[in-house]
């Protein structure tokens, strides 16, 4: 894994997220009752960035696009239109920043 400095912790509040490119990838930072989460920014289904989407307390995101919703967490799909589930990335927190640790091959 690599781990890549994503963000201030204080530059996202709660219930918002944030886009940010690491390694190539665009990749949507979430905040939710003050934890972090951090998924592949796109959607599955059709081209939405999923940093634009409805962030939810239930750890859930809403595509802006189809009305898809994911799992922060995990990444999975919870109902249609979308069927496929969208990359999670494990996140660790230290000194102020949120950094997001991604395949060596992304």
């Amino acid at each position: 894994m690599a781990r890549i400095a994503a963000i201030d912790v204080d530059a996202i509040r709660d219930g918002e997220a944030a886009k940010v490119e690491a390694n190539g990838l665009d990749i949507a930072i979430f905040k939710v009752n003050g934890e972090f989460f951090a998924l592949n920014d796109h959607c599955s289904h059709g081209n939405a960035s999923m940093s634009e989407g409805y962030v939810e307390d239930d750890f859930t995101v809403e595509c802006p696009l189809h009305s898809a919703r994911f799992c922060l967490k995990s990444g999975e799909a919870l109902c249609q239109p979308a069927t496929d589930p969208i990359a999670a990335y494990p996140i660790v927190i230290e000194g102020g920043k949120v950094y997001v640790e991604l395949p060596e091959a992304a």
